[in-house]
């Protein structure tokens, strides 16, 4: 799963993230193609190209949710800890090394609740080195699950976070 994934956003190192939402039709219609011309049968075609096309959609949404998880759990990560004023770098490195994030993070305060304790934090998303190096700050909240913190804040409404949304 996870190669069929790498495969699937190869395409976005070359094209963007236009490429990588085309990955799954362009598979499926390849897919179409081959077997529909491999078996005479159009039908016989059709249906196996929807099927890769879903499969492939599938792979590409489920490896997109894994990533944006281990960022959020990264930052929450290194935010539990802290005392309400405090603040910490953050990062992640991702096994295929496409994406990588860092950060600073700061915890504004923390926040009593009869179900979990949680806190507020303000944290930072680097871009780029030297000259082009943009830094973008966002607001979320955080609880802790057991002996972990994880995020609590529900997806943004607006597109400030491109990929990590």
């Amino acid at each position: 799963m996870r190669r069929l994934a790498a495969l699937l956003l190869l395409p976005g190192l070359l094209g963007g993230c236009d490429a990588v939402r085309a990955a799954p039709q362009i598979a499926g219609a390849g897919a179409a193609i081959i077997s529909g011309a491999g078996t005479a049968n159009p039908g016989v075609g059709v249906a196996i190209g929807l099927g890769v096309t879903a499969a492939a959609d599938y792979a590409v949404k489920y490896f997109g949710r894994s990533r944006q998880n281990a960022v959020q759990d990264a930052i929450a990560t290194a935010a539990g800890p802290l005392a309400p004023g405090a603040r910490a770098p953050w990062e992640i490195r991702h096994s295929i090394p496409i994406g990588n994030e860092r950060g600073e993070v700061h915890m504004v305060r923390a926040i009593d609740n009869p179900l979990a304790p949680c806190r507020e934090i303000v944290f930072s998303v680097v871009d780029g080195e030297g000259e082009a190096l943009t830094r973008d700050w966002f607001a979320a909240q955080i609880c802790r699950q057991g002996e972990r913190w994880r995020w609590a804040s529900a997806e943004p409404a607006v597109e400030r976070w491109g990929a990590l949304q």
